[in-house]
């Protein structure tokens, strides 16, 4: 605490000063004592920590609070340490050490510091700082995109600290910690809603602590997502909240990031002068810090400012080291948001080429991180079957008793893997839920015509992961990555078009192309289909519901195809029947619908099929739009003698 000020000392009106000079030096100088006992030097610290060995996350932090955020300061008592005497107090340094170079951006090195903390911890079985430097680890993990193995390490803190009975405070907040982390984990994948609900939770959950630092991280959080959804009022309100209680623990870090939302509200509203005076009081701060991640999104919103105030050549100046600092700290979505507002300065000063430079290097950054992110899904799922696999290979090795134990964590795992693969699929729907209906129709229709798209995922998706695992026992390097790439194709296509009520018949025939090509492989090219469009049709100009034609299309491999011996035929044929309708016909020379059922009846695993009802449903909804309806049909094919030589199904589609 600062030494009191002249304005704050008060003298009794009848002593004089100079017959209480005595008992002035006293008061003062045990105010002096007061304050150096309150901030111990780092030999004293060190000795405290020698003497009395603490072992809780409360008492380590009391003695080393001050010296935290200082890594010479940390070397220095980890040097003084022997790690069979102090292992709590190491765990906790590293652990802070690895939090100073995740500021610094160099997440390699933070995440060897948190992965030793981890390891630490878990030998002496100190949960306390099990959990931290699980949550910590989660959150460099983020920093780097790995959503789904963040995900892992922030719901693995979140298990361990439910699971005392008797939680310290220090768990109780780690809690909130990780309910955090996952809600940054939603929101960085577009899902604002579900991250609200998490941040509400901690929010809730901080209140009962009156852990101000934890409400002011989300609030800050919460009006982040409500930004992001278009919610510039409520975003404000949010911010204003984080940056007063930010104020009022004096929370420089904190302070920084509640003013650039700020900011960036009064960006998007066009109050440039207003956003300028915000964040040039940032400048000293925020370089203080050093954290490049908030560093680089604060200068590329000053030169943002500057450039709609006229400033453009300082506005470019700041842009320009915006874009070098994150470019070199590997902030690539940073990196996307620095060079599409060149872009647009590019264009204020009238160099089109370069502006156009700018914007198509944005882009492709831009689809290369989506990408990524998608591969990354598809590959910690391979790791995770190879993982149960040699969980199943250990318990037929175990005894009884061991035995029951593992069948218990191989079922806990099972639900948590589902729990994942479900939550992908639902929050996926929940976005394309929230952002492409205008009422409460819409929505409803929105959601049914999601859960149609659905029902490809749950054996299509693992279908298709264990032909590609298939290929990589095989060492078929060669088919393996060529599968690969045409299925990464088709679950982006699948992900850009789920959010479509509709799209053109260009790009469906493109999808279902893909999807033709895939099951054609799983099938040894054993299919022979062909894709036909009538002459003067226009594929670019024609609408029609996104991924409609994929649900007859499995009917017909699946239920037609799959069963047939001999030569296997699929032809998917798209003609003009008049002025306001096209008609799609569907042929395959399958067993036909009879035989099928029967042949269903006869698994003992059947499978559910409701993918034509919904389809018709979601026609429905698209022809409302147009002056008129829809038809399916369905018609069993036979030949002179009466036998089933297949299925047609004929779609007639209104395109006016």
């Amino acid at each position: 605490m600062p030494f009191p000020s002249k304005d704050n000392i008060h003298y009794h009106s009848k002593i004089r000063p100079r017959k209480n000079l005595g008992l002035i030096c006293i008061l003062t100088c045990f105010g002096f004592l007061s304050f150096t006992s309150q901030k111990p030097t780092l030999d004293q610290s060190i000795q405290t920590i020698l003497r009395e060995n603490p072992k809780s996350y409360a008492k380590i932090d009391g003695a080393l609070r001050s010296f935290k955020r200082d890594t010479v300061a940390i070397n220095k008592i980890l040097n003084n340490l022997d790690e069979s005497l102090h292992p709590e107090v190491i765990s906790y340094l590293i652990n802070q050490k690895g939090t100073v170079y995740r500021y610094l951006s160099e997440f390699k090195r933070a995440l060897e510091l948190h992965q030793s903390g981890l390891e630490l911890a878990q030998k002496i079985n100190n949960k306390e700082f099990e959990v931290f430097s699980l949550n910590m680890i989660g959150v460099v993990y983020r920093r780097t995109d790995a959503i789904k193995t963040a995900l892992d390490y922030n719901q693995r803190a979140l298990e361990v600290a439910e699971s005392i009975k008797n939680p310290s405070t220090h768990i109780k907040r780690n809690i909130n910690v990780a309910l955090n982390s996952i809600g940054n984990l939603y929101k960085l994948l577009g899902q604002y809603d579900l991250a609200i609900a998490q941040f509400q939770r901690a929010l809730e959950l901080e209140g009962r602590l009156e852990n101000k630092l934890g409400l002011a991280i989300n609030n800050q959080n919460i009006g982040d997502c409500l930004e992001q959804k278009g919610d510039l009022d409520g975003a404000l309100v949010q911010y204003q909240k984080a940056l007063a209680l930010n104020e009022e623990i004096n929370n420089t870090y904190g302070k920084v990031f509640s003013k650039n939302g700020i900011a960036q509200i009064y960006l998007k509203r066009d109050n440039y002068q207003e956003a300028l005076s915000l964040l040039e009081q940032l400048a000293e701060p925020v370089a203080k810090e050093k954290d490049k991640l908030i560093w680089s999104v604060v200068l590329i919103n000053t030169g943002w400012a500057r450039m709609e105030l006229g400033d453009l050549k300082q506005a470019e100046k700041e842009m320009q080291r915006g874009l070098k600092m994150s470019t070199d700290n590997s902030l690539t979505r940073n990196v996307v948001y620095a060079r599409r507002l060149l872009s647009r300065l590019e264009t204020k000063k009238g160099n089109y080429e370069k502006a156009l430079e700018y914007y198509q290097s944005a882009e492709e950054l831009d689809k290369k991180i989506k990408d990524e992110r998608n591969l990354r899904y598809i590959n910690d799922l391979i790791l995770r079957y190879e993982s149960q696999k040699r969980d199943n290979e250990i318990s037929n090795l175990a005894n009884e008793n061991e035995l029951v134990k593992l069948r218990l964590r191989r079922n806990q795992t099972t639900i948590l893997v589902s729990a994942l693969v479900i939550g992908l699929v639902g929050t996926i729907l929940f976005i394309m839920y929230r952002q492409y209906q205008s009422n409460y129709e819409k929505k409803v229709m929105s959601l049914e015509q999601n859960m149609l798209r659905s029902q490809m995922n749950p054996h299509f998706l693992f279908n298709s992961l264990n032909s590609i695992k298939l290929y990589i026992i095989n060492n078929d390097k060669k088919n393996a990555v060529h599968y690969l790439n045409k299925f990464s194709k088709l679950v982006r296509r699948i992900l850009d078009g789920s959010s479509l009520r509709e799209t053109t018949l260009a790009e469906e025939l493109e999808t279902v192309e893909l999807y033709l090509n895939i099951e054609n492989i799983r099938f040894s090219e054993g299919i022979d289909y062909s894709i036909k469009v009538e002459d003067g049709m226009d594929p670019d100009r024609v609408k029609i519901p996104s991924l409609v034609l994929q649900p007859f299309l499995e009917n017909a491999i699946w239920h037609g195809l799959s069963a047939k011996e001999g030569e296997k035929k699929l032809w998917l044929n798209i003609s003009k029947k008049d002025d306001i309708h096209m008609l799609i016909s569907i042929v395959d020379n399958g067993v036909g619908r009879a035989v099928s059922e029967k042949i269903k009846e006869n698994r003992v695993l059947k499978r559910k099929s409701v993918g034509i009802d919904n389809t018709k449903e979601r026609l429905a909804n698209f022809a409302k739009d147009y002056q008129h309806g829809f038809d399916v049909e369905i018609i069993d094919l036979y030949d002179d003698e009466g036998n089933a030589k297949g299925t047609k199904v004929v779609l007639e589609i209104p395109t006016i």
